[in-house]
Parts: C-alpha cells; sequence; structure tokens
C-alpha cells in the first residue's frame, strides 16, 4: 500500500494516507488512455456540420439547353455538382462521431490516468479544501505558497463554493467533483490537487466499477 502526506490549508502536515495500489500504481496503459480521451474529444463534437446535395439546392428546374446538337456536353440541370451553385458532391452530413468503449476499459484508462500522475509525483492530498476566501488573489497566494505550479485540477468530493468561485477567473486552475474525475482533465492538468474525502469517493468509484 503506498501512503502520502495529507496536508491541511496552512501547508502543514496533518498524517499520512495509505491509498489503494489498484488505482494509484497500477500499470500504465497508454492506448487505454488515448482511446479515452478520443472518446471524450469526440464526444464533445457537436457534427451538425450540413452540405446540400443536388436535390436540395433551389433552382435548377429547367434543362439549362436542348439535348443534342449543340456542341456542348448535354446537361440536365444548372444545379448538378459540376455547376456553380449546384449541389456538393459527396458532402458532409450529420452525424454523431461517438463511440463505445466498454467499462473495464474505461476503468483502465483512468487508473491509467491516476498511475501515472502519482508516478510523477503531481499528486498533492489536502486534509480539506474549504477555503476560508473566495477572492482570485488569495487563491493565487494560495497556489504559489504550496507551490502548485502550471494546470491544476482541484478535486472535492463536497461542494467547495469558495474553491469554485476562487478558481473561475484563473486560466490555469480548475474544479471538479470527485464523481466526475475523468481522464481528459486529468492528463490535460500538470498537478491533481485532492481533498482526502475525494480519495475514498474515486477509489470506490473505480473499485463498484
Amino acid at each position: 500500500m503506498k501512503k502520502l502526506e495529507v496536508k491541511n490549508i496552512k501547508l502543514e502536515s496533518v498524517h499520512d494516507i495509505t491509498l489503494n495500489d489498484s488505482v494509484w500504481s497500477h500499470e500504465v496503459h497508454e492506448d487505454a488512455i488515448k482511446k479515452m480521451i478520443r472518446l471524450q474529444l469526440d464526444s464533445l463534437r457537436q457534427g451538425t456540420h450540413k452540405t446540400k446535395n443536388r436535390g436540395e439546392v433551389s433552382g435548377g428546374g429547367r434543362k439549362p439547353w436542348r439535348q443534342k446538337e449543340t456542341g456542348r456536353a448535354r446537361q440536365g440541370s444548372t444545379r448538378a455538382v459540376q455547376w456553380v451553385g449546384g449541389g456538393i458532391a459527396h458532402g458532409v452530413l450529420p452525424r454523431d462521431y461517438g463511440f463505445k468503449i466498454n467499462r473495464k476499459e474505461r476503468t483502465l484508462a483512468l487508473v491509467s490516468a491516476l498511475s501515472d500522475k502519482m508516478k510523477q509525483k503531481k499528486v498533492v492530498i489536502f486534509d480539506s479544501l474549504d477555503l476560508p476566501s473566495l477572492k482570485t488573489k488569495d487563491m493565487k497566494q494560495f497556489m504559489k505558497d504550496a507551490k502548485l505550479d502550471g494546470k491544476v485540477l482541484f478535486v472535492t468530493a463536497d461542494d467547495a463554493e469558495n474553491l469554485f468561485l476562487a478558481c473561475r477567473n484563473l486560466q490555469n486552475a480548475y474544479h471538479i467533483y470527485a464523481d466526475e474525475i475523468n481522464v481528459l482533465d486529468i492528463v490535460n492538468a500538470d498537478v491533481l490537487v485532492l481533498d482526502e474525502a475525494s480519495i475514498k469517493v474515486i477509489e470506490e468509484g473505480v473499485c463498484h466499477a
């Protein structure tokens, strides 16, 4: 079992927490992580793109010239794909870019992402993330004092209103709930900061997946 130091808001060491090796010290499967990231990014695509084919373009009901004896190629409509203002051949149509991943593969991707962050020593745990202030400048000072550099993902088990409000004006700080944790957010963050209660939520969610 892996142990990690738990700090309080004052950055004082409180105690150590024992982590589940099957979640935080799992073998990292990069293929599973990549597949899950592609699924999340593809699911964000609206897929509402649409072009009109020759049957959907208005006009062109009359044959532009007679079939024979003009010396020109025969044409049935000025809305054919080779005409300016005509339809689009093989154009894009509305579609769903999502695809399915089975539950075991989803779980594998999540524990791989968490274990990779732990392997890089980019996981910080606090006993609580209930900040006394909701001011952005106080949040910036807290991150500076805690040496949280780069993009920081804060994860809490319960509603941390001050944390959420303090983060929303910062481009390098994000907040999500423990039951919403996902591979894309983990990989996109440089540092993963969790409260102690969220550890239990994550481990239980993975073990019961």
